[in-house]
């Protein structure tokens, strides 16, 4: 027994992971998706009914306005703290989608895409960095991993569930659920914590590489957060790819699978995502952008097979577990050189990272696609997607420079 009890006590302990300040997040987190992704198919039909052009006009509005309040998200979070800017971000996402009980013409649609995509983008880099706080820093790649879960699995149903509803029971059941999810998680923000705790800032801060400062233009100065959010974005150039331009270029057996396809990507994402916070906390993240990036360039070249069903499916997995696994690699990474400070700089710089690389590669290769194909367009993606690697083999020269090896 006396043997027992002291290999007992020599283990290492971790630290609990899901605690109630987790759980109170968790709910801010899902609001977020539900309020966002529910109308998000369903308002560009209302708007194509509108103007030939509504429905992109509407969508781009929305994506425009969270790129720029995701931008100017540490900025504000300073001046008025964490807290305030994620109640004012749910607020936003969800009052103005009120509106369009009354009215759906395409102004009033722009203006309140304006208003719900800087009301995400408030709430998703405050909500990130709430989170980055909140989960044990020897433990952050599978806290944000369990965090991304839980945005993923709304997200994934909330969008055709929107477009369903809007069809069976009209759009307004759409904009009134999309309205009241958020102004209801409010109530949640108050048991948030403002910043973390002075033990795990130290621990945090003794890794950092120096830069002190805040900001958006502190963190692009930075190259060991600017290089792993370029690395994501180059996955999530793919990703766009995947959502705007796959689906329509399937041709053949293949051409009935978008839905499969744009199902079982995001699932195996959310593997992937899951798999990189597991191991990545004891392996070290940044020895995961490697196989993230080979595993998307991969899943990309296998999709540019747009007439073989099992080419496309295969792809859309592989891809979807590569994507993952740097979704929570990269930002982990990030959060692991900045300090409390710097939290809302690596969120806003992340999700800027990811809504710009998949707009950027939709617009490309669409582009390209018109030229040439879109089978070699997709193939040239997946040629030139490798190149990012340049970037990870700098990180990693980086790291060994300023830390040591990764344990």
């Amino acid at each position: 027994m006396t043997t027992t009890s002291l290999s007992t006590t020599a283990l290492p302990q971790r630290s609990p992971l899901v605690t109630r300040p987790l759980l109170l997040r968790f709910v801010s987190i899902v609001a977020c998706s539900v309020g966002f992704f529910l109308p998000l198919a369903a308002v560009p039909l209302l708007a194509d009914a509108t103007s030939p052009v509504g429905g992109g006009v509407s969508n781009g509005a929305l994506l425009a306005a969270t790129v720029a309040g995701e931008l100017a998200s540490p900025w504000l979070m300073q001046r008025v703290g964490v807290r305030a800017v994620l109640a004012a971000g749910l607020v936003l996402l969800g009052a103005p989608t009120f509106v369009l009980l009354f009215s759906v013409s395409l102004p009033v649609l722009v203006t309140t895409g304006v208003l719900r995509g800087l009301g995400f983008a408030l709430a998703i880099v405050a909500g990130g960095a709430v989170t980055a706080a909140i989960v044990p820093a020897d433990r952050r790649g599978e806290g944000l991993a369990l965090a991304g879960l839980v945005s993923a699995v709304p997200s994934l149903l909330a969008l055709p569930l929107g477009v369903t509803l809007s069809a069976v029971a009209g759009p307004g059941w759409v904009f009134a659920i999309a309205g009241a999810v958020p102004l209801f998680a409010v109530a949640s923000v108050g048991g948030l914590p403002g910043r973390a705790a002075g033990a795990q800032t130290a621990q945090v801060s003794s890794r950092t590489s120096g830069r002190s400062g805040t900001g958006i233009l502190v963190g692009l100065r930075s190259p060991e957060l600017l290089r792993p959010a370029l690395v994501f974005a180059a996955s999530a150039a793919v990703a766009g790819v995947v959502v705007t331009c796959v689906p329509g270029a399937l041709t053949g057996s293949a051409s009935a699978l978008a839905p499969a396809l744009l199902l079982v990507q995001p699932a195996a994402a959310g593997l992937g995502r899951w798999l990189a916070g597991r191991y990545g906390d004891r392996l070290g993240h940044r020895r995961l952008f490697l196989p993230g990036i080979a595993l998307s360039a991969v899943g990309m070249a296998a999709m540019a097979a747009t007439a073989s069903a099992p080419l496309v499916l295969a792809g859309g997995v592989v891809f979807g577990l590569g994507f993952g696994a740097l979704q929570n690699s990269t930002i982990s990474a990030m959060y692991e050189r900045a300090d409390e400070r710097q939290f809302a700089t690596v969120s806003a710089l992340w999700n800027a990272g990811y809504d710009g690389g998949m707009a950027a590669g939709a617009f490309a290769v669409s582009a390209l696609a018109a030229l040439v194909g879109p089978a070699v367009a997709f193939l040239a993606l997946a040629v030139a997607l490798p190149l990012v690697l340049t970037l990870v083999r700098r990180s990693a020269s980086t790291s060994a420079s300023t830390t040591g090896p990764t344990r």
